[in-house]
């Protein structure tokens, strides 16, 4: 092992360490392989699938005329429409959209699973709801987009809130992705092995070979003693002379 050690200070072999996780490469496929499976298996069979619908509303003011839309009233409802995304997600929307779809959620977390968002440089907004039925969520959008609507005229100086899309019935869920949680406990297995490998390296400091003499104790060394070799021989006597033993010898 390539370690030196003067006056405190480590030095790795790269080469070895590079040469370690080759040598370990069955354990680290191993890992990965194992981490992907759990991966794979705990968002397909225990976490709940999402479903999200999206429905979508174009906001017109009373200060510009159908026929006589100006560009300057075209930028100024666009930025309006971060208003109306506020309004869109208030406190009295959410409750009544509660109360009307008999929910269980409470006001904050109703709002965790509506998300609304601007189509750049226009005055259409997008609402989108995620819920663990389909079914449900699509009707949560169509209620949000119903009640925000009224009440966006109410607070503000618009002539209409328009449908631009009603709310569509999810086929599939969104998420959990299987393949991104596989992936990523694959990943996370093959860092954590890797990891593992890396430290139980850097922390043996035992002493193999001559090398490790040298670096270590600072010593050179004058003989080298086969103890591997030795042991072996001494094993192969005391078998022979036990069989002779055996046979009355």
């Amino acid at each position: 092992m390539q370690e030196t050690r003067n006056d405190d200070v480590l030095e790795i072999d790269l080469l070895e360490l590079f040469g370690l996780l080759l040598h370990k490469l069955w354990l680290l496929i191993l890992c990965m392989v194992l981490a992907g499976g759990i991966g794979f298996l705990i968002s397909s069979f225990l976490l709940t699938p999402q479903y999200e619908s999206t429905t979508g509303v174009y906001i017109l003011s009373n200060s510009a005329d159908s026929n006589t839309l100006s560009y300057s009233d075209t930028q100024l409802a666009s930025q309006l429409t971060k208003d109306y995304e506020e309004l869109i997600t208030c406190r009295s929307v959410l409750e009544t959209v509660i109360e009307e779809c008999s929910l269980e959620d409470d006001y904050g977390q109703l709002l965790a699973r509506v998300s609304v968002e601007n189509a750049a440089d226009t005055r259409i907004v997008y609402i989108t709801v995620k819920d663990p039925s389909p079914i449900r969520a699509q009707e949560i959008a169509d209620s949000i987009r119903e009640i925000a609507s009224e009440h966006i005229k109410e607070v503000t100086d618009v002539e209409a809130v328009n449908v631009v899309d009603t709310a569509n019935l999810p086929e599939n869920p969104s998420e959990p992705s299987v393949k991104k949680w596989t992936l990523l406990g694959a990943a996370l297995g093959l860092v954590l092995c890797a990891a593992v490998i890396v430290v139980r390296y850097m922390l043996d400091d035992t002493i193999k070979s001559a090398e490790d003499v040298e670096n270590y104790l600072g010593l050179s060394t004058l003989a080298l003693i086969p103890l591997l070799q030795g042991e072996s021989g001494e094993k192969k006597k005391k078998k022979k002379a036990g069989e002779k033993k055996h046979a009355g010898i």
